[in-house]
């Protein structure tokens, strides 16, 4: 049974989630269409501008992404604590760059009102505004109705362009995290796209690898401040602690060298060229190179909406109403 997106998000379990969103029959978000011969690569481009366009109204942080030609793979990041702490002016004039401002609000800010209860009445929409800059459901509603009308214009045509509604996985733990970071960023070597995390563009990796996203010719419609992708602060996590300083708990020194590896691996063409040099994250993780393998190849396979240790699992559903979590990607790292 379908389950509503509230009852999928638990903040007090994990700020991490995974979603996917993928294109209606043989519709094509990116690449080239093998039938018509027609090359979509551009709306990549589409994708990511948009996203990190979002990225910098809503209070949500990107940690991962790959696009692929008819799908594409995010990790967000939910920032409650930056989001609680904004203003009522910061957060209408966020929600106004994606939507327009009604009357009343404008009257609230201007001082215009003339009742106390026309106030509560604005505060209680600039409340609701706040709730959505921290809600992945409008987030990906932002992204794929722009992209969906985008393409259709282009296309020449209407109706549905995506699949369904977007799916999702909380991630528990920051072992179901780095795995489900390493798998999106690997989707373009696992689907011989590329040969390396190097040249895997439209991927996060990619990004941080080169320090930019892809860059097209033209610019798009809207120009802004760009927000960089979620930090790593790894080595540095005691210092950043105590200064407050939130992002992935690895060195992103160590996660490359773990993706590169790992990429290298899956790619059977590759194989006399890997290092006998274990990755420190595997360590870290007390993990094998084999089972390590296979959590970063098949992680996808068996879609859940959680992923986490046994015990992440039971206290997610329990905090979500939920008598019992299905899962195969049950993570028993240590």
């Amino acid at each position: 049974m379908t389950q509503s997106r509230q009852s999928q998000v638990s903040l007090s379990d994990t700020p991490y989630y995974h979603c996917i969103s993928r294109c209606v029959r043989r519709a094509y978000l990116c690449g080239e269409d093998k039938y018509t011969g027609k090359s979509f690569e551009h709306r990549r481009q589409w994708v990511v501008e948009r996203m990190h366009y979002l990225a910098s109204v809503f209070n949500i942080d990107i940690c991962a992404y790959a696009i692929m030609s008819n799908h594409y793979h995010l990790v967000l990041h939910i920032d409650e604590a930056l989001n609680e702490n904004l203003s009522h002016e910061e957060v209408c004039e966020r929600w106004c760059l994606l939507y327009s401002k009604p009357i009343l609000v404008e009257r609230w800010q201007s001082e215009q009102t003339i009742s106390e209860a026309e106030n509560k009445a604005a505060l209680a929409i600039i409340e609701g505004w706040r709730g959505r800059l921290a809600d992945i459901s409008w987030f990906m509603r932002c992204l794929n109705e722009f992209i969906a009308r985008k393409a259709n214009k282009e296309d020449e045509c209407s109706g549905r362009f995506w699949e369904g509604r977007f799916k999702s996985q909380a991630l528990l733990d920051e072992d179901a995290l780095l795995t489900c970071m390493a798998y999106v960023d690997l989707n373009p070597v696992r689907a011989k796209m590329s040969v390396s995390i190097e040249t895997s563009e439209y991927t996060s990796a990619y990004e941080r690898i080169h320090g930019v996203a892809q860059q097209q010719e033209k610019p798009l419609e809207y120009t802004f401040t760009k927000k960089p992708l979620f930090g790593f602060v790894g080595d540095e996590s005691q210092d950043n602690a105590e200064n407050n300083i939130q992002g992935l708990p690895f060195s992103l020194l160590d996660y490359i060298e773990l993706v590169d590896w790992s990429g290298r691996i899956i790619r059977e063409d590759k194989r006399g060229a890997i290092s006998n040099q274990r990755p420190r994250l595997l360590s870290m993780l007390g993990l094998d190179n084999d089972t390590w393998l296979s959590l970063a190849s098949s992680f996808g396979k068996d879609y859940h909406g959680a992923v986490g240790s046994l015990e992440a699992l039971a206290a997610y559903a329990s905090n979500t109403g939920k008598r019992w979590i299905a899962s195969k990607n049950q993570l028993r790292l240590h």
